[in-house]
């Protein structure tokens, strides 16, 4: 039998391995990658008996691999909170799957271990920018503030290392990101012991969003607002994390960050208005690569002559 743990490559992933491996130890292959890499199933070639756990990667971006490996007699355990629509039947598949824009994988994973490692559900849900619910359960543990502060900060800092076109243009690959991370139950003592990956991130990431934060939007109205980044490593680290910096910013309007890519291409991170936390996932899969959830969604590859159309279908939506 063989164990394989299939993960999305940012926060919420990983800290929903975490706080199951935590839960339940086992050696297992790790099939992940950057964070828009979540048609991951397909990696997996499954034997009768081999146990699958899929996190925080869409069900409907999986669907035909679900069909698949079951049909090649594995189990799967799968938990998510990206659209999915609909969930098969099969006495193989338990799922766990919640839309609602104020969950994600990491507190679904949280209440079906009932708190065992709530610390690192907490990171995990302040990556996905769920300040609200990730506070509520900070003050569900009568935490001090400043350790708050640095949960957040590492639930950042692992969200932007997951973002990129491939590998080399993170700062730690997820798998090696998640080992480094696994010989603590308490995330505060990665913080805490003086660690120099925690440092490498805080590093990494104060760099890159000062270069972000330094650009003008191409467009900007009361409903929504454009920004365009260069073909560069530190554009593509930053994109999503910018996005959510700008949401918190502006909690009225919605925001999309076009990275720029080699092909003449776009690569596209949408945030909902913290107000109105919808719609994103469906504007997204208007076009070929998009998808994601209600809040936070993305086009891995919107051609250079759908810009318009994008931007015009951004400030509908929100309009």
């Amino acid at each position: 039998m063989t164990d394989y743990d299939v993960f999305n490559g940012d926060a919420d992933g990983i800290c929903s391995l975490l706080q199951l491996r935590h839960s339940e130890p086992r050696e297992a292959t790790l099939v992940t990658g950057v964070k828009r890499d979540i048609d991951l199933l397909k990696q997996v070639n499954a034997k009768p008996g081999d146990r699958i756990t899929a996190l925080d990667i869409s069900l409907d971006k999986n669907r035909d691999d679900v069909t698949r490996l079951l049909q090649q007699e594995a189990s799967i355990f799968y938990v998510d909170h990206h659209f999915a629509g609909e969930i098969p039947s099969h006495p193989q598949l338990k799922t766990l799957i919640n839309e609602a824009s104020d969950t994600c994988t990491s507190i679904l994973v949280n209440t079906h271990l009932k708190g065992q490692f709530t610390l690192w559900a907490i990171v995990g849900a302040f990556g996905d920018n769920l300040k609200k619910s990730a506070t509520a359960l900070a003050n569900s543990l009568k935490l001090a503030q400043d350790d708050v502060t640095l949960l957040e900060q590492l639930g950042i800092y692992i969200n932007y290392n997951g973002y990129g076109s491939d590998l080399s243009d993170l700062h730690f690959e997820p798998a090696k990101l998640f080992q480094k991370l696994l010989p603590y139950t308490n995330p505060l003592d990665f913080i805490k012991d003086g660690n120099v990956d925690f440092k490498q991130l805080q590093t990494g990431y104060t760099e890159d969003m000062a270069a972000a934060q330094s650009s003008q939007p191409e467009m900007a109205t009361s409903n929504s607002a454009i920004y365009m980044l260069p073909n560069e490593k530190w554009a593509r680290r930053v994109s999503g994390v910018f996005g959510n910096d700008l949401a918190n910013q502006y909690p009225d309007r919605a925001h999309a960050v076009l990275t720029a890519k080699a092909n003449g291409n776009y690569l596209v991170s949408v945030r909902a208005p913290l107000n109105n936390k919808t719609g994103a996932a469906d504007l997204c899969r208007q076009f070929a690569t998009g998808g994601g959830r209600a809040a936070a969604a993305g086009i891995n590859d919107l051609p250079a002559g759908e810009l318009k159309t994008f931007a015009d279908r951004l400030e509908a939506a929100y309009c």
